[in-house]
């Protein structure tokens, strides 16, 4: 059996980044949807929300990957895990997205609240699909590709 070895630091930054430019693509198109569908069109206010939540939650969710590496110390992360990882990141995602929606549109009202349950729906399926893939890249492949292109 083959010995478990967890992501390092540097995956989980990477992974992290990824996924805050796919996460941050669908909060300025969900603001932009909720926002448009209620007479209230601003892309402004979607590029700040989409801001504040790249920034923000790109730190947060190192934290949660961190914690999650130490929970899935098997080696074998099966679909029911990343199904639950998913929900705890959702949870925390979500309720984020609404305070910080709430505080750029300076009303913590139906809109926030539309942004926030829409985005669940969208980034439920984008996340789950988003770990998929990078379960499927080698752990150590990326240190390899940075160290051989310092090497060069």
């Amino acid at each position: 059996m083959a010995k478990y070895r967890q992501e390092s630091h540097l995956r989980s930054i990477l992974k992290g980044i990824s996924w805050r430019f796919v996460a941050t693509t669908d909060t300025v198109l969900v603001v932009l949807l909720i926002t448009c569908l209620t007479g209230s069109c601003s892309l402004e206010n979607a590029i700040k929300i989409g801001a504040a939540e790249f920034f923000i939650k790109l730190i947060v969710y190192y934290v949660h990957e961190r914690f999650w590496q130490r929970a899935l110390n098997d080696g074998v992360v099966t679909p029911k895990e990343t199904l639950a990882k998913t929900v705890t990141w959702r949870i925390i995602a979500t309720s984020m997205t609404f305070v910080i929606s709430g505080t750029v549109l300076e009303a913590f009202d139906e809109i926030a609240l539309y942004i926030a349950l829409t985005e669940t729906i969208t980034k439920f399926i984008l996340y789950y699909f988003h770990e998929r893939i990078w379960i499927k890249i080698p752990l150590g492949r990326i240190r390899n590709l940075f160290i051989n292109k310092t090497k060069d």
